[in-house]
C-alpha cells in the first residue's frame, strides 16, 4: 500500500507540474476548444485568471514531488480539481478520463494523510473562552 501512495503522489505531482508549466511555456500543442468551452477558456486566458492557477499547480506539484507539506498541496489542488471536473463534465467531456484519474490519485494521497485534516472533519467543535 505504501508504494501505491508514493506512486499516486508522484503521478499527481508530475501531472500538475506538467500542466502548470505548460500554462506558461505552451509545450503541449493544443487547439482551442469550440463552443461554450472555447468561450469560457478564452475568457480565462484574456483575463489572466489562469496565471495564479498555473502557479498554484506548480507550487503544489513541487510540494508533492519533494514530499513536503503534502496536506497543504492537497488543499491547494482540491478546488482546482473540482473546477477541472466541472469543466469536463459540463463542457468538454473529451478530457473527463484524465480528470477522473487525477481525482482518484488525489483521493489516494488524501487518504494517506487524512489525519492532517482531522480538525476540519469534525462535526462539532467545543468553543473555548479566550482570556
Amino acid at each position: 500500500m505504501n508504494i501505491t501512495i508514493v506512486v499516486a503522489r508522484f503521478l499527481l505531482g508530475l501531472i500538475f507540474l506538467t500542466f502548470g508549466l505548460n500554462g506558461f511555456l505552451h509545450f503541449i500543442p493544443s487547439s482551442p476548444p469550440s463552443g461554450t468551452a472555447g468561450q469560457f477558456v478564452g475568457a480565462l486566458f484574456v483575463s489572466h485568471y489562469l496565471v495564479p492557477i498555473f502557479l498554484l499547480q506548480i507550487i503544489s506539484a513541487v510540494l508533492l514531488l519533494v514530499n513536503r507539506y503534502v496536506p497543504l498541496a492537497l488543499t491547494l489542488l482540491a478546488p482546482i480539481i473540482v473546477n477541472i471536473l466541472l469543466i469536463h463534465i459540463l463542457m468538454l467531456p473529451s478530457g473527463l478520463p484524465l480528470a477522473l484519474v487525477v481525482t482518484v490519485l488525489w483521493i489516494v494521497v488524501f487518504l494517506s494523510v487524512r489525519s492532517a485534516f482531522d480538525g476540519l472533519l469534525q462535526q462539532r467543535v467545543t468553543v473555548q473562552a479566550v482570556r
